[in-house]
């Protein structure tokens, strides 16, 4: 993790999302700064934070000690759903203060809306992207990891379908009957991995595939037996 070292990220609500935030962060090896309102909250994650802080960042004269601008990134879980005021004031502070990047959470469609046009750079609602992730992944047993890495495209981990054991990367003519690209290959077995596949590998049955894609496109694929 010492890559990680010098990374620097600060959560902004030590709720439920934002202390899952911390201990990943945290174990990840970054330097994290916590902040909330509650005592007991910063307290319970001291051990863990590289700087654990009480104050009420929805005041602009708390985050100004914070050194915003320095951070990879500002982290803000504040607020219900019908109470946005709190997680609003903190990403205005934080835009003003200069935060590089700032990912916030949503609590309603209006109250992401709003977020983006103050600048957000991403906007994540936990429980719904849990629940589309669990889903797929009942779905199509086989899909063993899916990332969305932007509204239209994503990346998948599957498992090679039964149809392809055989099948060459150019025969099986995955991009021209699926349009996705085979970005690399894993031996379950082995572990060996192969990135950018050369067109004449051969699929076996204790294969992974790393592909990428529009979402319906994957979904087609994920379809193959």
């Amino acid at each position: 993790m010492a890559s990680n070292a010098n990374k620097r990220f600060i959560v902004l609500g030590l709720g439920t999302f934002g202390e899952a935030l911390v201990r990943q962060l945290c174990k990840n090896g970054c330097r994290v700064t916590g902040v909330d309102t509650n005592p007991t909250k910063v307290d319970m994650l001291k051990n863990e934070l590289y700087e654990a802080i009480v104050a009420d960042v929805t005041e602009l004269s708390a985050l100004e000690h914070l050194d915003l601008s320095a951070a990879d990134a500002v982290f803000i879980s504040l607020g219900e759903r019908d109470e946005m005021t709190p997680s609003l004031l903190a990403t205005l502070h934080a835009k003003e203060l200069g935060a590089k990047r700032i990912v916030a959470k949503g609590l309603s469609g209006d109250h992401a809306k709003i977020l983006s046009t103050l600048g957000v750079d991403r906007v994540v609602f936990p429980e719904t992207e849990i629940a589309t992730e669990l889903a797929d992944r009942m779905t199509w047993p086989n899909v063993l990891d899916y990332i969305p890495i932007d509204p239209d495209y994503s990346v998948a981990e599957v498992a090679v379908p039964d149809s392809l054991v055989g099948k060459t990367l150019i025969t099986s003519k995955l991009r021209r009957q699926f349009q996705i690209l085979v970005i690399a290959i894993k031996d379950a077995l082995t572990g060996e991995f192969i990135l950018l596949p050369e067109p004449d590998f051969a699929f076996t049955a204790n294969q992974l595939l790393v592909i990428v894609g529009r979402h319906q496109d994957l979904t087609r694929f994920r379809e193959l037996k």
